[in-house]
């Protein structure tokens, strides 16, 4: 089976309140124990905002450190999964589901490589 990275992207700024927030999680965790029950389930996690990043880039000899996002943008990467799939139709079932519970989201699936 291949494996296919979930990304959910969010906007910037602050986060929702327990009031939208609360409803999303009930919702993500049935998502994930259907997931876990079809064996699907690889590993799931979120993230700290984009100020938290630090940048690393070489360049030539000297290595430059930079806080913050590497990109300038108004919505970050908030979120993935790794789901287990037979093909990118299987994964975009899952990932079918994940929209529809954190509408307005986007959601990209990525197969990893090899």
């Amino acid at each position: 089976m291949k494996q296919y990275l979930l990304s959910i992207y969010q906007p910037d700024g602050p986060i929702p309140g327990p009031e939208v927030l609360g409803p999303i999680q009930e919702n993500l965790a049935v998502w994930n124990d259907e997931l876990r029950a079809a064996g699907a389930w690889v590993f799931s996690a979120g993230l700290h905002p984009p100020e938290s990043a630090t940048v690393l880039r070489r360049d030539g000899s000297e290595l430059l450190m930079t806080d913050g996002p590497f990109t300038e943008g108004k919505e970050h990467l908030g979120g993935f999964t790794i789901v287990r799939a037979e093909d990118l139709d299987e994964a975009l079932g899952w990932a079918r589901k994940l929209a529809d519970i954190l509408a307005p989201l986007s959601i990209e699936v990525r197969p990893f490589a090899g």
